[in-house]
């Protein structure tokens, strides 16, 4: 239990990101470290050396006031203050040959470095080097240097205390380091929960909405930073699921209507047909009535089918050059008729010749719907304006009635599927016919808007692009 707990927090990015920030501060610290250890051990070895060469200078000066045989006696006492095993002194001919020095005995075998000697007596400056001694561990510092005229002085120091030092620096900053590692991941997990704690409202808000319970929003504290602008475009998201849903509820419900009423009435047709049909007239009725509801729930799944397929195939139409002016001719003239049953003036206005790129049996089919409908919500004596017009590179096709209107309540919803504004279904339609206008109009990279006053009017404004206009 306790094992797939740590396993579940190992895979969190709370967890990631305290290993990230732990281990960038670990890494700055060390690096500060070896900064500070190398300028340390740089500093304690020039403290050496200039120790070594105030000696070399206060033996040139006890040769220069008191004589050779003084500064042996000093030599040997020197050593016995400051420590024989701590540090040496030896004088030395120009020849390397030993002429006096303090008790070496605990320096174990130290050899003359030759070539040190041949640059001093040639007037050069104090010679250093680092050597090892035998059965000690820590190293020593040695100086070569002239304290008077055929006198070289050899010092040595051990490094004991240079060595001590920078082990107790190593030891505080290694413990130093620890602690600052346990004060880094505590201080890392802090800040990676703080950080995430916003993103764990989403994450509430996400599990809510997947129990069904789409009114759950993500709070926005109205700081205007990242987790806000996730929160703000993960609410719009849920807006538009949420209307997404209403409106495929809608439209279930809208479906099962239409669905519902022509297979009612062919399956009462069929049974009053078998229980009281006696004469092959009655079968006939039947059968009309029959073919007539299925040519019904056909157009409308036909229709829905070509929405689909138009909506998916959008920008990769397969297009000809299209006269739109005489498209429009031609469906005004296709309902001339059904104008006059309805004593509806329809009035055909054609401004520019305007071709566009497009499929021809869609754009036939926009407008005979956007046609068809203001017609049907046009009560006589009304009138339909088509309308054909240009504006630079777009053509323009109006479709204006002087109808029932549309309330701005439900202008919004009117290219919807299976949506009319008339809730009785008393007039004839599937209400697809708006959807299908719009995706035609999208598909041939249109726009489509529309305007209306209730019991004034409503116009419907097709634009296409592309068009190549003939005045």
């Amino acid at each position: 239990m306790l094992f797939d707990k740590l396993r579940r927090i190992r895979r969190t990015l709370a967890f990631r990101l305290t290993v990230w920030y732990a281990g960038i501060f670990t890494v700055s610290s060390l690096l500060a470290f070896v900064f500070f250890y190398l300028q340390i051990v740089s500093i304690v070895g020039e403290r050496t050396d200039e120790e070594l060469l105030e000696e070399l200078e206060e033996f040139s000066i006890r040769l220069a006031s008191r004589g050779i045989e003084d500064l042996k006696q000093v030599l040997v006492q020197e050593a016995k203050d400051e420590g024989e095993k701590k540090i040496f002194f030896r004088l030395l001919n120009p020849d390397g040959k030993e002429s006096a020095s303090s008790d070496l005995s605990s320096w174990g075998h130290l050899s003359v470095n030759r070539p040190a000697l041949q640059r001093i007596t040639e007037g050069g400056k104090p010679v250093f080097e680092t050597i090892s001694i035998d059965g000690r561990r820590h190293k020593a510092r040695i100086v070569y240097g002239s304290i008077g005229p055929g006198a070289v002085l050899q010092i040595g120091m051990s490094l004991k205390d240079d060595d001590e030092f920078v082990a107790g620096f190593r030891e505080i900053f290694g413990t130093t380091l620890a602690v600052v590692m346990v004060l880094a991941a505590l201080l890392g997990w802090f800040m990676a929960r703080r950080a995430l704690r916003d993103v764990e409202e989403v994450t509430r808000t996400a599990r809510a909405i997947s129990a069904s319970d789409l009114d759950q929003r993500v709070p926005v504290k109205g700081r205007a930073d990242e987790i806000d602008r996730l929160a703000t475009t993960f609410n719009d998201m849920l807006d538009r699921i949420q209307t997404l849903i209403t409106e495929t509820r809608e439209m279930t419900e809208n479906i099962a209507h239409d669905l519902r009423s022509p297979i009612t009435r062919i399956r009462g047709m069929a049974e009053m047909a078998l229980t009281t049909g006696k004469a092959i007239d009655e079968y006939e009725a039947a059968a009309a009535s029959t073919i007539e509801d299925c040519d019904r729930l056909l157009e409308m799944i036909n229709t829905m089918l070509y929405i689909s397929q138009t909506e998916s195939t959008a920008g990769k139409l397969a297009t000809e050059e299209v006269d739109m002016a005489g498209v429009v001719r031609d469906a005004c003239e296709l309902f001339q008729p059904v104008a006059e049953d309805k004593g509806v003036n329809l009035v055909v206005e054609i401004g520019a010749d305007i071709r566009v790129r497009g499929v021809l049996q869609g754009l036939q089919r926009m407008l005979a719907n956007l046609i068809d409908n203001a017609l049907n919500y046009t009560p006589s004596p009304g009138t339909v304006t088509v309308s054909v017009s240009s504006d630079e590179k777009l053509g323009i096709i109006a479709v204006a009635d002087t109808g029932v209107g549309i309330s701005a309540d439900e202008l919004p919803h009117i290219f919807r599927r299976f949506y009319r504004c008339e809730r009785s279904r008393s007039r004839p339609g599937t209400g697809l016919g708006l959807s299908l206008v719009q995706a035609i109009v999208h598909a041939h990279r249109g726009r489509i808007a529309v305007t209306s006053t209730p019991n004034v009017g409503t116009t419907f404004t097709v634009t296409l692009p592309g068009a190549s206009l003939a005045s």
